[in-house]
């Protein structure tokens, strides 16, 4: 199963080797190098398709947890000054997305989405400390009974060049349904109340939808 976003791509990917592999066919007549451009260009298609990919999760709908937005690695976990929204001390979770890794974003809590906002900007790497105020991103912040609000960040990285974003100010988020999606590798920063219980450790990989952040007691 293969995200909506990635449809086109995918599409136009697929034209490009079946004439990469009609071209290499006519014109190369060394057989290794014949074989070996053949594979390059499969590999690059399979590439794409495991991008694009959209598997489905077993989100378990929890007013108390607030689960992650994303797949990938855990790459910050500290105590922040929240400049945009909260304008407050806040705890942060970021995770990093590789090239590989599914890049579907889901929304971490159910509730109502209070602020939606797209911000133009750089494409530094998705590690970098400033990436998170000075990089392409979008500012997601949704609101319930347990946690009050919380806020996610999409974070576009050097490969990333378009993030999408569903969230509408005014609608209903669920827990675990997709709230957008970022092309080509990046970062989401989750910013959560202080009193959260974190239950995720640094380098710990995480699954979106699924893995838990944090817990209200």
């Amino acid at each position: 199963m293969f995200h909506k976003e990635g449809q086109k791509i995918i599409l136009i990917t697929l034209v490009v080797v079946v004439v990469s592999f009609f071209v290499i066919d006519r014109t190369i007549d060394i057989e290794w190098l014949r074989k070996t451009l053949m594979i390059f260009v499969l590999g690059f298609f399979l590439l794409i398709l495991q991008f694009f990919r959209n598997p489905k999760r077993n989100t378990h709908a929890n007013e108390m947890q607030a689960l992650s937005p994303v797949d990938g690695k855990v790459v910050v976990i500290e105590e922040v000054f929240e400049k945009e929204y909260f304008k407050d001390k806040r705890l942060q979770v970021s995770v990093f997305m590789s090239p590989i890794n599914v890049h579907v974003t889901r929304h971490p809590i159910s509730g109502k989405v209070a602020y939606s906002k797209y911000h133009p900007g750089k494409y530094l790497v998705a590690w970098h400390p400033k990436a998170s105020e000075e990089n392409e991103r979008t500012t997601v912040v949704v609101e319930n009974d347990s946690f009050g609000k919380v806020l996610y960040r999409q974070i576009a990285g050097a490969l990333a060049k378009r993030i999408v974003n569903y969230a509408v100010e005014g609608q209903d988020a669920k827990q675990g349904a997709d709230s957008g999606f970022i092309k080509f590798g990046s970062r989401v920063d989750l910013f959560l109340p202080l009193d959260a219980d974190i239950k995720v450790e640094l380098n710990q990989k995480v699954r979106g939808g699924e893995s838990v952040i944090a817990e209200m007691g």
